[in-house]
Formats: structure tokens, sequence, C-alpha cells
């Protein structure tokens, strides 16, 4: 297995690079602003501290 396939180096004859065609490499990619966590309208979340309040019981599972 001497036999290495070439690998191309250069474009053909005739190529013509478009004009919007840079050398400049790619702008790194934007990083959207983190969402502020939503206020919990009812006070503390019954996920994160385990009682549930309804009509003013608070309900342990």
């Amino acid at each position: 297995m001497d036999a290495m396939i070439k690998r191309a180096t250069q474009r053909p004859e005739g190529f013509i690079k478009p004009a919007h065609w840079t050398n400049e490499p790619a702008p790194p990619p934007r990083q959207p602003p983190a969402p502020a966590p939503a206020p919990d309208p009812d006070g503390l979340s019954p996920t994160r501290y385990g009682d549930w309040v309804k009509d003013g019981i608070a309900v342990d599972f």
C-alpha cells in the first residue's frame, strides 16, 4: 500500500474566485445572552423545596 491518492492542492486552471470570497477567517459565533430566570409568581418553587401549597395548606407528597 505504498500508493496514496494525491490530494488537490491547487484550483483547476480557469477557476475564477467569486467576488464575495475572502481570505479572512470566519468570525467566532455569537453567544446569545442567557435568559434571566423567571420569578415564581407563587413564591418558592415546590419542586425545589418539596412542599406544595393548596388553599393555604402545605401538602407534602
